[in-house]
């Protein structure tokens, strides 16, 4: 069994590892680049197998009891009238708005609380070159440090640096035509406890989520096909965002506004990560790093945890690491394709082009959240078909 593990990367896949291998004889060593464990992040939701990996964690009910408070999804024409509603159902259906809505940030505190006091958290400081040894993986950090681990485990993001550094141009992105920028807005006495969708010609979107901070979350998007401007600096991005949206409409002058004093501003140009292996050596992908879905297929944070939660088990299980890894792709690999199968032309029928679009689409919504055809309806939000037997690991 390797008893020696680093971990890149201190989110939700990462700590979801070092708080299940902590329990175990294990020495775990997370390297995260940030100078403190970051908090901020926007709304997730966790659904089926992996609400079942964070009930075996112990951490269900503290999910819940730090959850947003979402109470459903509303679709708004320009005045703010309602267009469609998707409430929460009672019946156990999860239809855009999970049961489990939380914040990434708040998610990933609650897993990195299980771990800290077990697993060695060095902060600041990153991976700068990885060396395959007969005796495990050598790494060099940027601190200057060089040390041998018996598996490296990339838990990074989409763009993660470690990934391009042991698998250079292995990632062959599959780009969704979406740029979304998020960040947190102070709330104002009309924000109610629902998602509020809405839709502005040109193929736009803008969107307010609850918090239990006390604040809004902002989301804007646009169906466009990518032009690199996820490597725009972020006054070009937000100047960009103002040129796109100024005449959307809706709550968009007072979301515009807050965004140029916002702290917690993200943007990206939206790509699945498609690796034909995740593991070489003695290191191993996971999370976005290895499969980045989008958050167009609603199941990250599920696949996340779920991937994790699998890897790190099949390293309990295993006296190797290379039978270790290849379990765990056996495993995993089914129900990441499932959860990367949203097609292209989604995010282009949920963003219309005109008014008579909007119109239409605001019909079918209304239509799927008739009471009718809920059960119906909340299956096409109700995440991947292909989910693990986590009995395996009974």
């Amino acid at each position: 069994m390797p008893k020696r593990i680093l971990i890149t990367g201190a989110s939700v896949a990462g700590n979801t590892i070092a708080a299940v291998l902590a329990d175990y004889d294990f020495e775990v060593v997370v390297v995260e680049r940030a100078e403190a464990f970051r908090d901020g992040g926007q709304n997730v939701d966790v659904r089926g197998v992996g609400r079942e990996v964070l009930r075996r964690l112990g951490l269900e009910a503290a999910a819940l009891d730090h959850g947003t408070g979402e109470e459903g999804t509303v679709w708004v024409n320009e005045d703010g009238s309602e267009a469609a509603r998707f409430a929460v159902d009672e019946n156990g259906n999860d239809g855009p708005t999970a049961e489990m809505e939380i914040l990434r940030g708040d998610l990933a505190r609650l897993l990195y609380d299980a771990a800290q006091d077990r697993a060695a958290y060095r902060f600041n400081d990153r991976i700068e070159a990885v060396e395959e040894t007969t005796n495990g993986a050598s790494v060099t950090f940027s601190s200057g440090t060089n040390e041998t681990f018996d598996a490296v485990i990339v838990a990074e993001g989409v763009g993660s640096s470690t990934r391009e550094l042991v698998f250079n141009g292995a990632n062959d992105p599959r780009w969704m035509d979406m740029t979304i920028a998020y960040f947190t807005i102070p709330r104002s006495n009309d924000d109610d406890r629902m998602w509020r969708w809405f839709n502005a010609p040109g193929k736009r979107s803008v969107s307010l989520r609850p918090d239990q901070h006390g604040t809004t979350r902002a989301m804007l998007s646009l169906s466009k096909e990518a032009e690199g401007e996820q490597d725009w600096d972020v006054e070009r991005q937000k100047a960009f965002l103002h040129e796109r949206f100024a005449d959307a409409g809706w709550e968009t002058p007072r979301i515009l506004a807050a965004m140029d004093s916002t702290d917690d501003f993200y943007f990206d140009v939206l790509r699945q990560v498609r690796m034909p292996r995740w593991s070489s050596g003695h290191v191993v992908l996971t999370g976005d790093a290895a499969w980045c879905a989008t958050p167009l297929a609603g199941v990250g944070t599920t696949l996340a945890v779920t991937g994790a939660y699998v890897l790190a088990q099949e390293l309990i299980r295993n006296a190797g690491v290379e039978a270790a890894f290849q379990a765990y792709e056996k495993q995993i690999r089914p129900m990441v394709e499932d959860g990367q199968g949203v097609p292209k032309i989604a995010p282009r029928l949920m963003h219309p082009k005109s008014r008579l679009g909007i119109s239409l689409l605001h019909g079918v919504l209304g239509v799927a959240s008739a009471d009718v055809v809920r059960n119906l309806s909340a299956r096409l939000f109700s995440g991947p078909g292909k989910e693990v037997d986590l009995s395996r690991y009974d």
